[in-house]
């Protein structure tokens, strides 16, 4: 009986992540001067809802001010919201890119019930990328950018689904799941037996149908061809910057790396924004991948 009230206690963690309210993200973003709702307004926009291979409905905008030019596509974080995206968003539309904003599984408007890390979202990435290419036909460009779960999103996408973007920025992303659980029991608790980690793999995978060894980015990243840009604040404690260094390490091919010497966990932009768009314009103008000057 304890072990079972064990196994709940740790999937729950992890499948039920407590989310922050939709109105509390964008109330920060816009205190911190992040988000200007009447700018996004007058946004030209659809809003799309997406349906993932499972069914899940996703709830996508497309925003689309330079028509005929390529698009980036945003993955948010655990527990965030697509606004969340919106000051990466910023960056690539000024340098002439179109966007995608969307909510994962479970969070903001998508519909779903369990959070995998990866897992699922890779393929709701997918959909949304074939909803895209369903609007603007074979030939079109983009990148995605992802933050945290939505960094390792890409890459799981990109390693394991298919290669399919011309360019990923993966921010603070966990390089292997079964780590970053053992990171955080050791923070918590100051422990990581192996058996409470087997505890909560076969629990996760009883509950959620999905198997922590496989959200494994850094097996992943070695298959991608594309250009990468990996970025990651020094001082975060939350998901270390070594895991980023790891996978930049084993990333094959066209590469980059960022190192933002001020903030925690997903703050790199937030702390060091000049530098942060310094190395996404040197990344881009590097591979040749903005769309106008």
């Amino acid at each position: 009986m304890l072990l079972a009230g064990a196994g709940v206690y740790l999937s729950n963690r992890i499948l039920y992540r407590t989310k922050k309210t939709d109105e509390a993200i964008v109330e920060r973003e816009k205190k911190a001067g992040r988000f200007n709702p009447n700018l996004y307004e007058q946004l030209p926009k659809e809003e799309v809802w997406v349906t993932a291979a499972d069914g899940i409905r996703l709830k996508t905008v497309f925003i689309e001010p330079n028509p005929g030019n390529p698009y980036v596509i945003f993955c948010h974080g655990v527990a965030e919201h697509k606004i969340n995206s919106f000051k990466y968003m910023n960056l690539f539309l000024k340098r002439g890119f179109n966007a995608i904003l969307y909510d994962h599984r479970r969070h903001g408007e998508s519909e779903g019930t369990v959070t995998s890390y990866g897992h699922f979202e890779k393929m709701d990435l997918k959909a949304v990328i074939d909803e895209l290419i369903r609007r603007e036909g074979d030939d079109v460009r983009f990148g995605i950018h992802g933050e945290s779960m939505g960094a390792a999103t890409l890459l799981l996408y990109a390693g394991t689904v298919e290669d399919r973007a011309d360019f990923y920025v993966a921010d603070c992303p966990f390089s292997d799941f079964r780590k970053q659980l053992q990171h955080q029991m050791k923070r918590e608790i100051g422990i990581a037996p192996r058996f409470l980690m087997t505890l909560a793999e076969w629990a996760v995978w009883l509950r959620g149908r999905y198997k922590l060894k496989e959200l494994s980015p850094l097996e992943a990243v070695k298959r991608i061809q594309k250009p990468v840009l990996f970025i990651h604040s020094r001082d975060d404690d939350f998901i270390l910057p070594d895991m980023t260094e790891a996978l930049f390490e084993a990333k094959q091919g066209p590469k980059e790396l960022y190192i933002a010497p001020n903030g925690v966990h997903a703050q790199s932009y937030n702390e060091n924004p000049e530098q942060y768009e310094k190395a996404v314009e040197d990344f881009l103008r590097k591979y040749d991948l903005i769309p106008s000057d």
